[in-house]
């Protein structure tokens, strides 16, 4: 049995002097990443509504979309080693200002240059939030960390889409409420964050650190190199299903309302989230096996629904392929996690994630472009078909490996 002191380590001085116990803290930054998370997909379903109120073309929207995930990916290569020498508390809180600032932009916006602006900036502040976030969870709890590490983000992606998806359905004037909502929860989140404890101590090359650079620990990075196949599919198919995902729904079901796509989401995130929970106590290299197979499964299910225009099959597709994001996901993590000491934790984090969201972003850029040349259908069955080999190819690597 694991001793409180290995599950949480001691905790670092700092302003204010009362602060948050591990339990309280481990929460809040829990619920900190799932509105990060939540916010980053909340202007998914209005896309629709600000192409009809504006005009633009699938391009622009692939360039909104592209702004947001190079801002991310240069954020965590600029920022992502930085709480480990300033501290955790300070950048997360840094973080939420941007972030707040990026969802009055989007509150304000009335024309494509407002949109780009509110999307860069967000995804700026949503890097800088992860690293930061992610290497605090980890220092709070060394088992329950990982988990919510995995859970918050799903949690966070199926809230965002799904909750604006019911507001642009049901609710009165859903591009400025649910930015109402978000202001609302991100200002009494800065005002919870100053009492989060500090789990490290600051130490000298604050400013050196922003060097743009991946940082991976000595001892993490055969293993990374081992997770990667797998890690790359998993977050490949994350970003096919949230790129093209919500419009194939309206096709496949036959269906327009904009609650249609959210749901598509929601199957694919939480069923992930149930995922990661279930398999936590399993060997990561287990864990990375039934995500590969899942993934693999999940995704030849989903095109033959494409096919046959079957709205069962499409959507139990999704859901099988998340129970597959989760399972590998939760694999690759816990590989890693344990190869970094405490000052590494946020470098390595970072690393992680910006390799993860390459392989996000790279595949739902090139829809977007080849939905314009090939259209949408060609589009979805040739990426899917690509992508079902990719996991098919990093199961084969895994099973070779362990044979």
């Amino acid at each position: 049995m694991q001793s409180v002191s290995t599950a949480h380590p001691p905790l670092a001085a700092g302003w204010p002097q009362t602060r948050l116990g591990h339990g309280r803290a481990l929460w809040l930054k829990a619920s900190l990443l799932v509105s990060f998370l939540a916010a980053s997909t909340a202007p998914s379903p209005l896309y629709a509504l600000y192409r009809d109120a504006w005009g633009f073309s699938a391009l622009t929207l692939t360039v909104i979309f592209s702004s947001y995930a190079f801002a991310l990916l240069g954020a965590l290569l600029v920022f992502g080693r930085l709480s480990d020498h300033r501290g955790r508390r300070e950048v997360v809180l840094g973080a939420l200002v941007l972030e707040f600032a990026a969802t009055l932009l989007f509150w304000r916006a009335d024309s494509v240059a407002w949109l780009l602006s509110a999307r860069i900036l967000q995804g700026i502040a949503t890097g800088i939030a992860t690293g930061a976030l992610s290497a605090g969870l980890l220092d709070l709890h060394r088992e329950r960390g990982p988990l919510v590490n995995g859970v918050a983000p799903m949690v966070g992606m199926a809230a965002g889409a799904f909750g604006t998806s019911l507001l642009v359905q049901f609710g009165p004037a859903p591009t400025r409420l649910v930015f109402d909502l978000l202001m609302l929860v991100f200002a009494l989140q800065m005002a919870a964050a100053l009492y989060l404890p500090e789990t490290v101590v600051r130490r000298p090359g604050a400013w050196r650190s922003l060097r743009p650079s991946i940082a991976i620990p000595a001892k993490a990075r055969a293993m990374l190199w081992q997770v990667l196949p797998v890690n790359t599919a998993q977050w490949a198919l994350g970003g096919f299903y949230l790129s093209l995902g919500p419009t194939l729904a309206r096709i496949v079901t036959g269906n327009d309302a904009p609650l249609v796509g959210g749901v598509l989401i929601t199957a694919m995130v939480l069923s992930s989230a149930i995922a990661l929970f279930a398999v936590r106590a399993w060997p990561p290299r287990r864990a990375l096996a039934l995500g590969a197979t899942a993934l693999t499964l999940g995704l030849a299910i989903s095109l033959a629904g494409i096919l046959v225009q079957s709205t069962a099959a499409f959507f139990v597709g999704a859901a099988i392929a998340g129970l597959g994001f989760g399972s590998a996901f939760s694999g690759s993590l816990r590989s890693l996690v344990s190869l970094a000491e405490p000052h590494e934790r946020a470098a390595l984090m970072a690393s992680f994630y910006v390799l993860s969201y390459l392989a996000f972003s790279v595949p739902a850029i090139v829809a977007g472009l080849s939905t314009g040349l090939f259209g949408l259908r060609a589009t979805a069955l040739g990426m899917g078909a690509i992508l079902t080999l990719m996991a098919a190819t990093a199961l084969m690597m895994m099973r070779r490996r362990a044979g």
